[in-house]
């Protein structure tokens, strides 16, 4: 079994989902313990770093419950996958003309997310599409 078939199965897509709540859950305590000084650092507002700080902490719910599921509900998880590409979309506009006085490291800390969280939509992608989709009852 590849590495792939492996983070995509059932229960690789759970540690997937597991990996993405561990992580967002320390972005966000990070954005939100240290505001003042990463916004000096990387150029980006602290209202930005805030609001965005919290907002991950739906993502991480969502993520960790999805991660304790058997099977995780499709929908919930097809939810989580356009998040997650959203995500992306927001740091790389970010990073390259939506925020004025962000630094050389506040480009490279939003492309860092944008890989990432990538990776992570893409494989949670992959494991959504392997689901079976449940037979209605008649």
């Amino acid at each position: 079994m590849s590495l792939i078939s492996s983070l995509t199965s059932p229960a690789g897509l759970r540690r997937v989902l597991g990996f993405d709540a561990l992580s967002g859950a320390a972005t966000g305590a990070l954005q939100l313990s240290l505001t003042g000084l990463l916004s000096s650092w990387l150029g980006l507002s602290a209202p930005l770093l805030q609001g965005s700080g919290i907002a991950i902490f739906a993502f991480v719910a969502m993520a960790a419950w999805l991660a304790m599921q058997a099977t995780p509900p499709r929908a919930a998880l097809a939810a989580l996958v356009v998040g997650n590409f959203a995500w992306v979309a927001g740091c790389l506009l970010l990073a390259f003309g939506g925020a004025p006085a962000i630094t050389p490291l506040g480009t490279a800390y939003l492309l860092v997310q944008a890989v990432v969280v990538l990776v992570l939509a893409e494989l949670q992608w992959m494991g959504l599409r392997r689901l079976r989709p449940v037979a209605l009852a008649v």
